[in-house]
């Protein structure tokens, strides 16, 4: 068995390293490309000119259909991209609009959604938030309450999300609705697009640990959605809403760019002198492992994609693994870094620019955000290895 791409993929790879060593900074990294509030306003706009000559080339759509502004591209192709915009640490990536808004619209929006939103969003204007999360319903997403009452060619909604992710800076919220109070709750559900420049709506920031303030809490009142933005079939969304779930837990770039940081605290043991320990290299042998690991089960997912399968439980098991992965991993770097480790970015003898203590703080969420392990452990069980709900 071969696991070496092809030559084709190979000069891909090259062609993208050779366009981002010329397009960006060379001491581009982590340290300079995050979501907190401080970031320094030239720097998002040096993102975004990075990204607008992306879309020139095509790349931020590279696995689009062509009838859809994309390059047609094969999974595996996107793969190859997707692996090295995360190993160069690059905002090589069009958000959640090319990932997951643009691709279920596709699969289930009108011609005219379809002609309304694809292009904008192929062309990186636009930027989304996904409002699904409420107070009382994150794992049991189903049970949501927000609620949407048809009035004339409108829906009015009243209800209020939470850990919305770029809410205060989004133009468009992907929203989750009860349309039918006396259905069962997966099938009282619609799935929405709503403009964030709708009256009614409140955003409320919620700072992290970090000090950012990404996380927001919505209030939605009276807010008008045209019946013109409703996604698939009314009281269908559920079923809308799980193919966005998929594209979102399906990709390789958690574990590329977690990688990046695990071959840093190499360097480091390696000039600090911890590699001398034996149960210090046995522990960063064993993560390099695990990381291969999870390099194959991403590249799975990619070729199941490209023979035309649905990888549903395969892209369970994949965030499942990277996410815990990554977890274990934030946890070795801070014990092996010691004091140093919980250094912030800001603080002068701080070890890898602060990546570590702000990479072990973020490392928190990660089995929790795009679905819990505990429901892709259920995932597996249920769609993946057939066993019977409770």
């Amino acid at each position: 068995m071969d696991f070496k791409f092809g030559i084709e993929d190979e000069g891909f790879r090259e062609e993208i390293r050779a366009f981002c060593r010329a397009e960006l900074p060379a001491d581009w990294g982590l340290a300079a490309y995050n979501d907190r509030e401080d970031t320094p306003k030239e720097l998002g706009e040096a993102v975004r000119a990075f990204q607008r000559k992306l879309s020139v080339k095509g790349w931020l759509t590279l696995a689009w259909p062509k009838e859809h502004g994309g390059l047609g591209a094969g999974p595996m192709q996107q793969l190859v991209y997707n692996e090295e915009m995360s190993a160069l640490r690059a905002p090589g990536f069009g958000g959640m609009g090319v990932a997951m808004v643009g691709p279920t619209l596709m699969l289930h929006g009108t011609d005219e959604q379809r002609a309304k939103f694809l292009g904008p969003i192929s062309r990186g204007e636009l930027s989304w938030c996904q409002g699904f999360s409420e107070p009382g319903s994150g794992s049991d997403l189903a049970s949501l309450q927000t609620k949407a009452v048809q009035d004339g060619d409108d829906f009015v909604v009243n209800g209020q999300k939470i850990w919305t992710s770029g809410a205060h800076k989004a133009d468009y919220c992907i929203l989750l609705a009860r349309t039918d109070p006396d259905a069962p709750k997966h099938k009282g559900i619609s799935y929405f697009l709503l403009d964030m420049k709708s009256p009614g709506i409140t955003i409320t920031p919620l700072t992290n640990m970090l000090g950012s303030d990404a996380f927001n809490q919505m209030f939605m009142d009276n807010v008008r959605i045209p019946r013109a933005n409703l996604v698939g079939e009314l009281n269908r969304g559920w079923y809308v809403a799980t193919t966005t779930l998929d594209f979102e837990r399906s990709g390789i770039q958690r574990i590329v760019f977690a990688e990046t940081l695990l071959d840093d605290l190499i360097a480091y043991a390696r000039a600090s002198g911890l590699m001398a320990k034996a149960p210090v290299r046995n522990k960063l042998a064993e993560l390099k492992i695990e990381f291969a690991v999870g390099r194959l089960l991403s590249y799975r997912i990619a070729w199941m994609q490209g023979q035309g399968l649905v990888p549903n439980a395969e892209a369970s098991v994949g965030k499942l693994f990277s996410t815990e992965l990554q977890s274990r991993f934030a946890v070795t770097a801070l014990s092996l870094l010691g004091s140093g480790g919980m250094l912030t970015r800001d603080s002068a003898r701080v070890p890898a620019d602060g990546r570590f203590s702000s990479y072990y703080l973020a490392a928190v969420s990660y089995t929790i955000a795009a679905g819990t392990s505990e429901v892709q452990r259920n995932i597996i069980a249920q769609r993946g290895l057939g066993l019977p709900r409770d």
